[in-house]
């Protein structure tokens, strides 16, 4: 039987957390920020799998946040501290199912010739949220990555899922007989 987790600890009362590896930072190091926002990241796709969405897109989503926990744990991993195991890593076939359902979906949809704005759908609108906090999860990391090394395939994949989840907003909008609208720019 498998001993169960303690909810709490009482170790990071004080504003600091430990990283894998057993380094004790403040909980506003950049290690955490990036981390803590891929998490974010990873609870607001759990919200879009929950909404009336196709089976296929569901099952696509689990395995996006699945690979979502293994992208933080590379990140709250302390490249100098002391780990006792080997941590799954994001390899570059997690890159491609990404770019896989990015031309799967497109193959269905509109060309697109200008920018959208976001919306024209709740479920749609969610994704564009998603979206965004992927790109500031992707920004984070870049930024930490000029302090600490970073898995190059961990960037790659926010950078490729920040992209799905356009795709997918455009998906759900064009599916549901959504109001996709073009950005005019006023010249």
């Amino acid at each position: 039987m498998s001993k169960e987790w303690k909810i709490y600890t009482k170790t990071g009362d004080k504003g600091e957390t430990s990283l894998i590896g057993g380094t004790r930072v403040p909980k506003y190091h950049n290690r955490i920020e990036a981390y803590g926002t891929v998490d974010e990241l990873n609870s607001y796709i759990g919200l879009i799998r929950d909404m009336s969405i196709d089976d296929y897109s569901k099952a696509i989503l689990v395995q996006i946040q699945n690979c979502l926990f293994t992208l933080e744990s590379s990140l709250a991993t302390d490249p100098e501290g002391k780990i006792n195991r080997e941590l799954p890593k994001v390899k570059p076939a997690d890159i491609e199912v990404l770019e896989k359902e990015i031309d799967r979906m497109n193959e269905s949809l509109p060309a697109i010739t200008s920018f959208v704005l976001p919306g024209g759908d709740i479920i749609s609108s969610h994704c564009h949220i998603a979206r965004t906090i992927c790109r500031r999860a992707e920004r984070i990391s870049i930024k930490l990555s000029t302090q600490y090394p970073i898995d190059e395939n961990d960037i790659k994949y926010l950078n490729r899922l920040s992209d799905y989840l356009f795709v997918l907003a455009r998906k759900f909008v064009h599916e549901r007989s959504g109001n996709e609208i073009p950005w005019k720019a006023d010249i």
